[in-house]
């Protein structure tokens, strides 16, 4: 099978299975098993794939049929300025979360704690793009814990990292704490698209319950392991700015909504000092 070839009946079986960006799917799929970029594809040799190249190509395609994540089937995501390890152990990092990291960038800080921190994708980008900054991420999965220690060696960010239930153990004072937690309400779970809702951890995603519940043991707990004028930002649905954000005001932060690139309110910025909410 030639790599012509295998580009286009790996863009055909997919949209035979419905998969939406089948092409692009099927590209990046293509460009990791020959270990180049998907824009590279189009100035590549239209060799023969060897008998191994085309048996991974066509397990990915078989594992994206059935609506695996490309960021899981080829092993990584791009994210900010970098491309981190993914795993069925952690989310899929999404383009919106970077309004999080853009909006911590601007703000004075060098201590941040990175709570739910999955592959580490927001406390690493963070740390490397902030000389002389120091941070936490917690999780209570030990294997996310393990691939978003893999980040932090792979990308050269000195990064500490725990097993910890939000802020259970923890001690501060941090100047930031972020998160992105899991928001999605239990009622919302069944409509999710099946590449999220039956790949990606559950836990990761819901709490169970109304979609809050996260919100408010941070909102709760933050205070206490805030500096002086501290700060939280953390990642909220779409629908979710006005109650994220007066849970904060309940205990004493003024907060903002942001929005995303969409403009769909993604960001929720509490600050406990009253110097960054302006």
């Amino acid at each position: 099978m030639r790599l012509s070839q295998a580009q286009a009946e790996g863009q055909a079986l997919l949209r035979a299975a419905g998969i939406e960006g089948a092409a692009r799917d099927a590209d990046r799929i293509l460009a990791a098993t020959l270990g180049i970029e998907p824009g590279q594809l189009r100035i590549t040799e239209d060799r023969t794939l060897s008998k191994e190249e085309a048996a991974r190509f066509n397990r990915g395609i078989a594992a994206r049929a059935l609506r695996q994540p490309v960021a899981q089937i080829v092993g990584f995501r791009d994210f900010w300025a970098h491309r981190f390890k993914v795993t069925r152990d952690t989310l899929d990092p999404r383009p919106e979360t970077e309004a999080l990291v853009e909006a911590a960038l601007k703000l004075p800080w060098q201590t941040v704690l990175d709570l739910g921190t999955g592959t580490g994708a927001i406390l690493i980008s963070l740390l490397a793009a902030r000389q002389g900054a120091s941070g936490l991420g917690t999780d209570i999965s030990d294997a996310a814990l393990e691939v978003a220690r893999f980040n932090a060696r792979r990308i050269g960010v000195n990064a500490r990292f725990r097993k910890a239930n939000w802020f259970q153990d923890l001690d501060g004072p941090f100047d930031l704490i972020v998160s992105n937690p899991p928001y999605i309400a239990a009622s919302e779970m069944p409509g999710l698209s099946p590449d999220v809702r039956d790949w990606e951890p559950r836990q990761a995603l819901t709490d169970g319950a109304d979609g809050l519940s996260a919100y408010r043991v941070i909102a709760g707990g933050a205070r206490d392991l805030l500096a002086p004028g501290g700060v939280v930002l953390v990642e909220i649905g779409p629908t979710q700015g006005a109650a994220v954000a007066e849970l904060f005001r309940a205990k004493g932060a003024a907060a903002r909504v942001l929005p995303d690139l969409d403009g769909r309110d993604r960001v929720v910025v509490a600050d406990f000092g009253g110097i960054n909410a302006k």
